[in-house]
């Protein structure tokens, strides 16, 4: 029969795996909130396209696409911050490597996005 000692460490051992899981839970929220706001600049430049000057309804989208790649870049930052303070046990989290890939990707199909409003 394991000791009240060994009981302990293993809750603490579960512990740390669930929020190593809830981090990436929380990492894949961001992702969605910066997602959502390239989308609101796509979709802000796409009412207003019409107006005149039109440099105004591109700069306007230009803002909420920035918006997406600091959301990414914080959402990296904070999952990595978070990830190195922890021991996973049973759980096989993300690495630090993949967090920043996923977030260099959508931050780089954002930037995309822009210059694509811009150029095109």
């Amino acid at each position: 029969m394991p000791s009240k000692q060994e009981l302990a460490e293993e809750r603490t051992d579960y512990a740390e795996d669930r929020t190593i899981l809830a981090n990436e839970r929380t990492f894949a929220g961001w992702i969605r909130t910066g997602v959502a706001s390239a989308a609101l600049g796509l979709g802000f430049q796409a009412i207003f396209r019409a107006v005149e000057p039109t440099w105004l309804a591109k700069l306007g989208a230009t803002v909420f696409i920035l918006i997406a790649v600091a959301v990414f870049y914080l959402a990296w930052r904070k999952s990595c911050n978070l990830a190195r303070r922890m021991d996973a046990h049973t759980a096989e989290p993300l690495s630090h490597i993949e967090f920043g890939v996923i977030a260099l990707m959508f931050s780089a199909g954002s930037v995309l996005l822009g210059a694509m409003l811009w150029f095109i």
